[in-house]
């Protein structure tokens, strides 16, 4: 059980959440219907919580009450020597009311309408879809000031947020001493990113040693996820069909794996264990 202190005055630990998907602001998925139930459930558990998502042209913004974040927004994010305007919109989900930031741009998100993820229907800027997100969401957290004692990432989309926590702001202290936690999913993405991948993440100042498990082959989505395993703190298995060399890869690791558990009751009260054991360390 949770080993947390019934102390009103002791402040409850915050997990952050980046999530790919999170319904209902898109379409039900095994991966959406974990965005939304997992934070909300352990949220329920006595946990703080916020979770962030990529604000897809598909998300119908009226409907889900979405709003621009106004003092949290207007940051230049560089990527590949360009600059990339950082807005943030916000909804409150119901009926926990927990808040949920979405990380916005015209260059890698449509405005409205569109009938697919821009995952899909625009894969060829992943990569740099990929960098946006990430450093749109711990810009965010640093400008709220709101220290998370464990980031979980789930969705290949988050996989780049361990090594940006670890390299990028390791001196920052609204975000170095937070324990980041990979999921390890069923889903993928076909093909590979730009060829430029790398060279791109050595602009925005990785080394060599950081991207060593990238290699020098075109990047498929398992490669990302034994580069988000090699920079984690503790990996967990959120999906039955995970790919089994990702499995033995997460193992051979040596840090703290949690296998499938299963329903979201049985599933979250594991996820609040295994948080507090690493909060611990």
């Amino acid at each position: 059980m949770l080993k947390l202190k019934q102390d009103l005055s002791m402040e409850k630990p915050k997990i952050l959440y980046i999530s790919q998907e999170i319904s209902p602001y898109l379409a039900e998925t095994p991966l959406s219907v974990l965005g939304r139930d997992l934070p909300q459930s352990v949220l329920e558990k006595g946990f703080e919580v916020r979770t962030f998502m990529p604000r897809y042209g598909s998300i119908n913004e009226r409907r889900n009450q979405l709003h621009e974040v106004i003092r949290l927004s207007g940051v230049n994010i560089s990527i590949d020597d360009s600059d990339h305007p950082l807005i943030i919109k916000v909804a409150t989900l119901q009926p926990s009311r927990m808040q949920v930031y979405f990380i916005d741009n015209d260059d890698y998100f449509l405005r409205s309408g569109a009938k697919a993820l821009e995952t899909e229907i625009m894969a060829d800027d992943n990569d740099e879809r990929m960098m946006f997100f990430v450093r749109g969401v711990l810009e965010t957290v640093r400008k709220l000031r709101w220290d998370p004692a464990v980031i979980h990432c789930t969705g290949w989309i988050s996989a780049l947020a361990p090594m940006y926590v670890k390299h990028m702001a390791a001196d920052d202290p609204s975000l170095a001493r937070a324990k980041m936690v990979y999921s390890l999913r069923s889903e993928k993405f076909d093909g590979t990113l730009d060829p430029r991948f790398a060279e791109k993440l050595r602009m925005a100042g990785f080394t060599d040693a950081e991207l060593a498990s990238l290699g020098d082959q075109p990047v498929d989505w398992k490669t990302l996820n034994r580069l988000a395993i090699d920079h984690a703190d503790a990996i967990v298995q959120s999906s039955e069909d995970v790919d089994e060399e990702l499995i033995e890869y997460a193992r051979k690791s040596g840090k703290p794996f949690l296998p499938y558990v299963g329903d979201i009751e049985q599933t979250s009260q594991a996820y609040a264990d295994f948080y507090n054991s690493l909060s611990q360390e």
